[in-house]
């Protein structure tokens, strides 16, 4: 019963939230509410309490995977769609507030801020390192094969 109760529930909250949606069922029993044009999802998963279900919300990645679950809410099914639907808002908003943020850059995390584009600008100005090592490798191969081919023309021509 729950589980038709859970499907139907997610079948009238989709049609409130999203004009284009795709609704499934998961593995563990609940259902999922895809609004890829958002590129969020909503689950709806039986919660502990015998009304109450588990609300959770999340983002769409780039390829269609899913990102964890930024933020949930316990809601009770007697609530009525509106209710949910403005939970739903509520966690869908955080999703988006959370995205919007940017993460932070790990290999930065040790280092002073601008230190890459210093380097790199330095290098374009012509007052860093100018030639790496395979640089010279490849320069002197170019130089060898020119040698030998004029030491081969001069010899045979």
């Amino acid at each position: 019963m729950v589980g038709a109760q859970l499907r139907d529930t997610a079948q009238e909250l989709a049609a409130v939230l999203w004009r284009e949606h795709t609704v499934y069922r998961e593995r563990s029993g609940g259902m999922v509410i895809r609004g890829e044009h958002v590129r969020r999802w909503i689950s709806l998963a039986p919660a502990g309490g015998r009304d109450e279900i588990l609300v959770r919300a999340g983002r769409i990645l780039d390829g269609g995977t899913t990102a964890p679950a930024r933020s949930e809410a316990v809601v009770p099914l007697s609530a009525g769609t509106g209710v949910l639907a403005a939970t739903c808002r509520r966690l869908l908003a955080d999703a988006a507030a959370d995205a919007a943020r940017p993460a932070p850059d790990r290999e930065a995390a040790g280092r002073p801020r601008g230190s890459r584009k210093s380097r790199k600008s330095a290098r374009r100005n012509g007052s860093g390192r100018h030639t790496g090592f395979s640089s010279w490798v490849i320069l002197v191969c170019v130089a060898g094969v020119i040698a030998l081919f004029a030491y081969s023309s001069a010899m045979h021509g």
